[in-house]
């Protein structure tokens, strides 16, 4: 399964099922970094440094990062859904299909 770094804004109830459903996960919390204001380009070091893909809801500013750094662990990119479960269900299909995220961005969508 992925091992993932979720940024600050990605919800935790979807964390939980995604680590039920066998992924590895490394909260901004669980290490220490919340409430900083970071900024996302050294979330994405930082994910980097440890061999992690980015788990976020904040498409605008990580495509940027892809586009100028392809040079990553993967970058998962969600819309916000508060059926927690669907979209843990959406990353975990959709992150399950890849035979590596390193380099990936991946966009994963509300289903209709």
């Amino acid at each position: 399964m992925a091992r993932f770094y979720a940024d600050e804004q990605f919800p935790l109830p979807v964390v939980r099922i995604l680590r039920s459903l066998g992924h590895n996960i490394l909260t901004v919390q669980e290490a220490n970094k919340a409430e900083q204001k970071i900024p996302d380009n050294e979330v994405l070091a930082y994910a980097i440094s440890l061999d992690r893909a980015v788990l976020t809801l904040n498409r605008h500013d990580f495509i940027r990062l892809h586009k100028q750094n392809p040079q990553h662990q993967g970058i998962v990119i969600c819309k916000s859904n508060s059926d927690w479960e669907q979209i843990a269900q959406r990353i975990h299909e959709t992150v399950t299909a890849f035979a590596s995220l390193s380099g990936q961005l991946v966009r994963v969508n509300r289903q209709k």
